[in-house]
């Protein structure tokens, strides 16, 4: 090698002079290192970029100082140069990257992945596509929850087009609205209704659901009242029917026993869907429904019904009825589209089509179906006012629709084609509820029992059963819808009345029957009235075995009758039940706590010691009205006799004389005060050696004065019977 032109270094020469003494002379050609001289051409054959750089030229068959034999080329078709990227020449191993493209995975690798193999290309587009799905559904669930439109959230959804993945959208609808404020809970609730069926497809919506209950373990991490809530939108969607009740039992069955999503599902089940009137509760629980009145449902139902008439759209019509989202009150739709079939006989078959549709859309249910003919059967002798041989058109719709498949007769109450022979005139009752509705509501202002009674006495001068009845029913209605005061003070006065206990008991019946449509307003009814029924039984008013006679004329075992009668028995099982009972409305007949027992005791002593020392008869009376505790009264009756007996002075009787006589003292708080003395004879014998003797003369005197019973009477033991029983 020629050194000479260009400049190398001592060094350099040293390592190029060893390495050539040592090398083949066979294996390397000699390379020759030109001198520096302007660069040529490029070759037309080897076109390369103007920016690559060039490596110096190789002299050898045509340079100069080269030999023929010392040109060695290869003869092989493989290029050994180099590919792009570094690797791949002859004698090399090849890129760290490079494979085989027909290179099988083998199962027994230790470095083999499962997913590798199972990924298919189908599987990677279905999987992208379900997570581009996750992304697009959750920005429509928080635009809803921002803007509460559900007819854009609904578009939106329809845009989507993928109903094999519509579980999650219900799954994640669902757990955002667990996780923020009732108003969210509402709405999330709403839409998936408005979405059920139409855009989402009922096996996703029972699909969403399974999911949330078998994730319920790790929504709790984060949600801490997970189990009620998810069991509380899971009683929902059961009762606006887009989730069958079955769902609970069979869900149960898949989940482990100590898993939360059994704690869920028995939630719904015992908590809420099992609660007396648990539809209108749990439709109320967030906030729903809250504004409307059972008027302005019925308005509704009456408008579009008008509307369907002259229309005859069923679509419309049916898309209306579920826009009201009441399914629990859709018997008042039946109802009302019969009666407009009965006025209105040219409108008869369309009306007819649109319950038949209705109920074979299962958008009214069978149950819904039969309870609204059963009203129609108790409502018809008032229709038969208006409407000529009422009972005969209801008996033909009843058989058209029985024999089209979507009425079971069976279970409808017989209907008789002669009307029931009306006791009291229409008009007369009708005045009466009126007047009656004055009167309560004179005395919640009021509070003057005495001037109840003069009124009753003015309107219902023949004492007549039936306005007893509706009194009754009238004045605990009212009281429902207001405050404690007036529930305590609706009591007192029931019990200051003195109707006859067959009276309440109609009363009572007609307010069980009625609770449908109060429950609209008031869904607690069936804890107010089994309050109220309680109470009744404290007060003496009715007698335990009343409630059985109530409960052979409500007899449906799951009506809301028997609700309110098994909860009442419950309320007089509890201890102490009567003191309880007596306090749950805070006593008094006024926005004050009650009185305590001994307080009134006390009280009651005071006042009749104040009267026996010289005190009037009137301010005694005031002062015993001011107790507000005439459910009590039986108490001033033994503390009287008593007193009577023990110091000989008459002074008291005069004032129970004039109590009985002004109604202050009720006949069956008389019975239950002389009852209370004749069990204490025993002890008070111990005082009073003639004390049997006494009071043998006493009741008799009371007798004779109408205070008592003639069948009143007592053993030596003190043991009081009445009416031959004991």
């Amino acid at each position: 090698m020629d050194f000479s032109d260009g400049f190398v270094s001592k060094e350099h020469r040293e390592l190029h002079r060893s390495a050539s003494e040592s090398a083949d002379p066979l294996s390397v050609s000699p390379l020759h290192i030109s001198p520096r001289s302007p660069r040529s051409p490029k070759s037309p054959k080897t076109p390369k970029s103007p920016k690559s750089p060039r490596s110096p030229k190789m002299q050898g068959k045509h340079g100069k100082g080269s030999s023929l034999k010392q040109d060695r080329h290869s003869h092989s078709s493989v290029d050994g140069r180099p590919k792009k990227g570094g690797s791949g020449g002859k004698g090399t191993w090849g890129g760290l990257l490079d494979t085989d493209e027909n290179d099988v995975l083998d199962p027994n690798d230790p470095n083999f992945n499962s997913s590798e193999e199972c990924e298919n290309p189908i599987a990677k587009k279905e999987r992208v596509d379900f997570e581009e799905y996750k992304k697009k559904a959750t920005i429509i669930v928080e635009e809803y929850f921002t803007t509460d439109d559900i007819t854009s959230t609904a578009n939106e959804f329809r845009e989507l087009d993928r109903p094999n993945y519509s579980y999650y959208f219900v799954k994640k609808l669902v757990s955002k609205a667990m996780d923020r404020h009732d108003k969210e809970k509402e709405m999330a609730a709403v839409l998936l209704s408005a979405l059920y069926a139409e855009f989402i497809d009922p096996p996703q919506v029972y699909k969403g659901f399974c999911k949330l209950v078998e994730c319920a373990d790790d929504l709790i991490v984060d949600i801490p009242d997970t189990v009620d809530v998810l069991a509380l939108f899971i009683a929902r969607a059961v009762v606006d029917d887009i989730l069958p009740p079955a769902f609970l039992k069979k869900e149960m069955n898949y989940l482990p026993k100590d898993s939360k999503g059994v704690e869920v599902l028995k939630r719904a089940e015992k908590g809420y869907l099992a609660a007396p009137l648990h539809a209108e509760i749990i439709e109320r629980r967030w906030g729903g429904s809250k504004k409307r009145t059972v008027e302005d449902v019925k308005a509704k139902i009456n408008n579009l019904l008008i509307e369907y008439i002259v229309s005859g759209e069923k679509k419309e019509a049916c898309r209306c009825i579920k826009d009201l989202k009441v399914p629990f009150f859709h018997h008042e739709i039946v109802k009302r589209a019969l009666v407009m079939a009965m006025e209105r006989r040219q409108a008869e078959g369309r009306l007819l089509d649109l319950l038949k549709e209705a109920a074979e859309e299962g958008l009214i249910n069978s149950s819904q179906i039969s309870k609204g003919f059963g009203r129609m059967i108790d409502y018809v002798d008032d229709l038969s006012l208006d409407i000529p041989n009422a009972r005969g058109i209801l008996q033909s719709l009843i058989s058209k629709a029985a024999s089209e498949g979507w009425l079971c007769a069976s279970s409808l109450k017989s209907l008789s084609l002669e009307p029931k022979k009306r006791s009291l005139e229409d008009s007369v009752a009708r005045i009466f509820k009126t007047k009656a509705q004055s009167i309560i509501q004179e005395y919640f202002l009021s509070g003057d029992i005495l001037e109840v009674n003069s009124c009753l006495e003015s309107e219902n001068s023949t004492y007549s059963s039936e306005l007893n009845a509706i009194f009754v029913k009238r004045l605990i209605t009212l009281a429902m819808d207001r405050k404690n005061r007036e529930k305590e003070m609706a009591s007192v006065l029931l019990s200051s009345l003195c109707f006859p206990a067959d009276d309440v008991v109609n009363g009572f019946v007609m307010l069980i029957e009625s609770a449908d449509d109060t429950a609209l307003d008031n869904p607690v009814v069936v804890e107010d009235l089994a309050m109220f029924l309680a109470r009744s039984v404290v007060d003496e008013v009715l007698a335990p075995q009343h409630l059985e006679e109530i409960g052979s004329q409500c007899a449906a075992p799951e009506s809301i009758g028997s609700k309110v009668l098994k909860m009442a028995k419950s309320l007089l099982k509890a201890r102490l039940s009567g003191e309880r009972i007596l306090r749950c409305w805070g006593g008094g007949g006024s926005s004050r706590p009650g009185w305590a027992v001994e307080d009134v005791k006390d009280k009651i002593g005071k006042l009749l010691e104040e009267f026996e020392s010289g005190g009037g008869v009137r301010e005694a009376c005031r002062c015993m009205k001011e107790l507000g505790m005439p459910f009590f009264n039986h108490e001033v009756v033994k503390k009287a006799l008593v007193a009577i007996m023990e110091k000989k002075n008459e002074r008291l009787w005069i004032l129970l004389e004039e109590c009985f006589g002004s109604g202050l003292i009720t006949m069956n708080q008389m019975t239950k005060g002389f009852g209370r003395v004749a069990e204490s004879l025993e002890d008070l014998a111990l005082d009073v050696p003639d004390v049997q003797k006494q009071f043998t003369r006493y009741v008799e005197r009371a007798k004779n004065a109408g205070w008592l019973d003639s069948s009143f009477s007592f053993s030596k033991s003190g043991h009081v019977t009445e009416n031959g029983t004991g």
